[in-house]
């Protein structure tokens, strides 16, 4: 499926960007992947042929600017994106300062928008291209305590359907979707499952599925979005989440 694409993945470390960095290596893809911390890959083992890896924080505009300094000079042609990249914020209304909106914003919705100005630089218009950004069912649901991070997915699932509308017909065979997944089981589970109990256990009664989801999962719907099996998918804003929002 995505065989000799070239796709760069922001957010590789942990969860769903781990797991989907390592099918895209499995499916033959040429990956270049964005990671924070050099420590958050010292377990991976992968052959590097066809993998380049950036170390640094997507906030950071000089260090984004690298990377894409980095495929036109290599004249590197993208053909998919998948901005999965971001920071989880769980505090009361009234305790989220300025600071911290700055910072979920900054890291959840600025960045990805400015990476897509980049990327669009990067492609073949001649090409089919497809942009995934990794949204949240807390984007479109009402939570507690979640009003900062909420905001930032909400604002994502804007952008990703107005660049659909405003870039596809420019670009012609590029399409930009948002994947919202539910509860999913990445490296914060354990920890919410054992001090968070009766949240957990309200999670549950939420998911028709009755349980979480996993990474690989998500990762097989992005890897669709990526694919030519969705030429015609562009603007949407898909729920993954065991039908969550559909209860």
């Amino acid at each position: 499926m995505l065989k000799n694409k070239n796709i760069l993945i922001t957010g590789i470390g942990k969860g769903i960007g781990k797991e989907l960095f390592f099918e895209c290596i499995k499916l033959e893809a040429n990956v270049y992947a964005v990671c924070k911390n050099k420590k958050d890959l010292q377990e991976f083992k992968f052959n590097k042929k066809k993998i380049k890896i950036f170390f640094g924080d997507v906030t950071n505009n000089k260090f984004v600017s690298k990377i894409f300094d980095y495929f036109l000079k290599k004249k590197i042609k993208l053909d998919g994106l998948v901005n999965n990249a971001g920071q989880r914020q769980r505090l009361p209304f009234e305790k989220i300062d300025r600071e911290r909106l700055d910072h979920i914003m900054n890291v959840n919705f600025f960045s990805i928008f400015f990476i897509i100005q980049k990327f669009i630089k990067t492609i073949n218009k001649n090409k089919e291209s497809s942009i995934v950004n990794i949204g949240s069912i807390v984007g479109n649901k009402g939570f507690e305590e979640l009003s900062g991070y909420a905001s930032s997915k909400s604002a994502l699932e804007g952008l990703t359907k107005c660049l659909a509308v405003e870039l596809t017909p420019k670009f012609k065979k590029l399409r930009i979707n948002n994947v919202n997944p539910g509860f999913t089981r990445t490296s914060f589970y354990s920890k919410f499952k054992n001090e968070k109990k009766s949240l957990y256990n309200w999670t549950l009664k939420k998911i028709p599925i009755g349980r979480w989801g996993e990474a690989k999962e998500i990762s097989k719907l992005i890897i669709f979005l990526l694919s030519n099996n969705s030429t015609y998918i562009n603007g949407q804003s898909i729920n993954i989440d065991g039908g969550w929002t559909a209860s």
